[in-house]
């Protein structure tokens, strides 16, 4: 495990220039290869806060460090660690002075999405910002039909109630067609999000 932390202006300009001469060529390769939402987030995070739409970052995940390994300053490893707490969510920001809280969970089911992929502490976390007023969500990407979906978070605590009263394991695929929104991915950004927050809370 490697933890490099960004500082200054000029990592924001180098990572322009990186970033702007690989976007394209990423965006033409996914369709043949497979994509990764959370890369896809990442660019997309970046491109909101190079162009002062929002600010949205990935939420880093507490750890405790048992052993590391300092051979060289430029080249640190963590080598052993334990997770201090469970995670949460893996974004959080603002956008137009409200709250936002999301997760980015894959899936190479076909038919519906697995519920297992979500733990109690998410959901009790889900329904918290969303009593607060908070804008709470999940992005779904289905790899198998290489399709991105926006669900919000009301629907996805729904389906994990319904399942301790004996209710199905899974959200089905409809559920995404008919009470979610489908993301198209494009270029600049990868992952256009805030189009559907617009659209839902605004």
């Amino acid at each position: 495990m490697e933890i490099n932390y960004p500082n200054g202006k000029s990592y924001i300009r180098k990572q322009n220039i990186v970033k702007q001469n690989n976007l394209a060529k990423k965006n033409d390769s996914y369709s043949n290869r497979g994509m990764r939402l959370e890369e896809l987030i990442n660019e997309s995070n970046y491109f909101y806060l190079t162009q002062d739409i929002c600010v949205v970052h990935k939420k880093p995940t507490p750890i405790t460090v048992v052993s590391v390994d300092y051979r060289q300053r430029s080249s640190t490893r963590i080598n052993e660690a334990y997770y201090q707490t469970p995670s949460t969510l893996d974004y959080c920001g603002i956008y137009k002075s409200r709250y936002l809280d999301f997760d980015a969970k894959e899936t190479k089911n076909k038919t519906s999405f697995p519920l297992s992929n979500f733990h109690q502490h998410q959901i009790e976390h889900m329904e918290r910002v969303k009593k607060h007023g908070g804008i709470c969500f999940a992005i779904f990407y289905f790899q198998t039909l290489n399709k991105v979906f926006h669900l919000d978070a009301e629907v996805i605590i729904e389906y994990w109630k319904n399942q301790s009263k004996g209710g199905r394991k899974s959200i089905p695929l409809k559920i995404f067609e008919d009470k979610g929104n489908e993301i198209k991915v494009g270029y600049r950004p990868s992952i256009d999000y805030i189009k559907i927050i617009d659209k839902l809370y605004f």
